[in-house]
């Protein structure tokens, strides 16, 4: 349980101005591992896959539409 968020946002913070890019093999390790602990939590895979396909298409259309937007002509 988090006890003081302020000081894990100050550390996740350090943690990533610190950190490079990341190589495709650290980045593919990291997946795995992920991956490995959601299905060790039992919430991966999930049961639909397509369960809330409709509402990430909707989000990704508006995020697409800002960033058209947006942009200077």
């Amino acid at each position: 349980m988090i006890k003081n968020a302020s000081i894990l946002r100050k550390f996740e913070d350090d943690l990533f101005r610190s950190e490079t890019m990341r190589s495709a093999e650290q980045s593919l390790q990291l997946f795995t591992g992920m991956w490995n602990e959601g299905v060790a939590l039992g919430v991966l895979p999930p049961s639909d896959p397509w369960e809330g396909i409709d509402v990430d298409i909707r989000i990704a259309g508006i995020l697409n539409s800002c960033l058209t937007k947006s942009l200077p002509d």
